[in-house]
Order: C-alpha cells, then structure tokens, then sequence
C-alpha cells in the first residue's frame, strides 16, 4: 500500500540539499506508516516530479541511515519529548529522526544549521507550532550529541 506524498508550498528556490531533506522526509513518513523496504522507499521517491533537483548522494545517505538506525535514533530523541514518540505528528516525528541523523552522522554540518532545516521542514510541512516543539527538542538532542560544539558556540 502505497501512502500520498506529504506536500506544502515552500519556496521555490531551494538548494538541492534542502530538496534531498524534503524528499528524505517524505520517504521517511512513508515508511513510518507502512514501514516498506528501504530500498522500495527510495525507488518510490526517486520517482517523484523534481527530485532529479535533490542531492541524490545526501537523500539516500539520509534516509536509508535514518532507517537502519531507527532504534538508536529514536533513543536519543525519547530524553527529550514530553510523550510517547509514537502520539507525536508523523512529520514532527520523522523530521526529528532526520535532524538526529545529521546531528550523529553529517559532523560536516554544523549543529546549527542542522536544527534550523529541521525548523524550516517542519514550517513548510508540519503543524502551526511544530517548528517550536522540534526547535526545542533538537537543541537538546545537539547538546547530548554534540556537547563540545554546542558549548563553544554558547560561550
């Protein structure tokens, strides 16, 4: 069974990473409901009109690692949220499975801008007031994750 794609009206001058993001978390919700081989996942989205704009190397990199550590992910971010992961909005939660992912595997990217494409995800595609809550919940999984980065650009 196949699920819609999760749609918005974000800008339209995106950068390909910015799109990689979009598409990654549209796989993502996809797979959160009817939890299809990643591989399968994928191929679905690659399908999708404009993705040949995306960073294909950043998409697949994103969701297929956020996928296979699900679990390790999810752990990190549990600390952090007032509920059971599984009552949160499936694109709140999938954008923060996202932004953990970064925020443990892409040190290239500093934590920063890894919570503000988080934030901006979650304006373009979540709930009025998701971008606060993911907000919240990303800065402290960075100052678990990233504990020296975090601390030096606070002081």
């Amino acid at each position: 069974m196949k699920t819609q794609s999760v749609h918005a009206n974000p800008s339209k001058n995106r950068s390909p990473r910015r799109r990689s993001r979009e598409f990654a978390l549209q796989g993502l919700y996809e797979w959160l409901l009817n939890k299809d081989e990643a591989s399968a996942v994928i191929d679905h989205i690659r399908q999708a009109h404009g993705f040949n704009k995306a960073d294909t190397e950043h998409f697949v990199n994103l969701l297929s690692g956020t996928i296979a550590q699900y679990e390790s992910l999810r752990a990190k971010i549990i600390p952090h949220i007032d509920r059971n992961p599984d009552e949160l909005s499936p694109i709140e939660y999938a954008i923060l499975l996202l932004g953990t992912f970064e925020l443990v595997n892409c040190l290239e990217i500093p934590y920063r801008v890894v919570i503000n494409e988080a934030v901006e995800l979650t304006k373009s595609f979540g709930g009025i007031d998701g971008h606060k809550f993911v907000n919240g919940v990303l800065d402290k999984t960075a100052a678990d994750i990233r504990k020296t980065e975090v601390d030096a650009d606070r002081s």
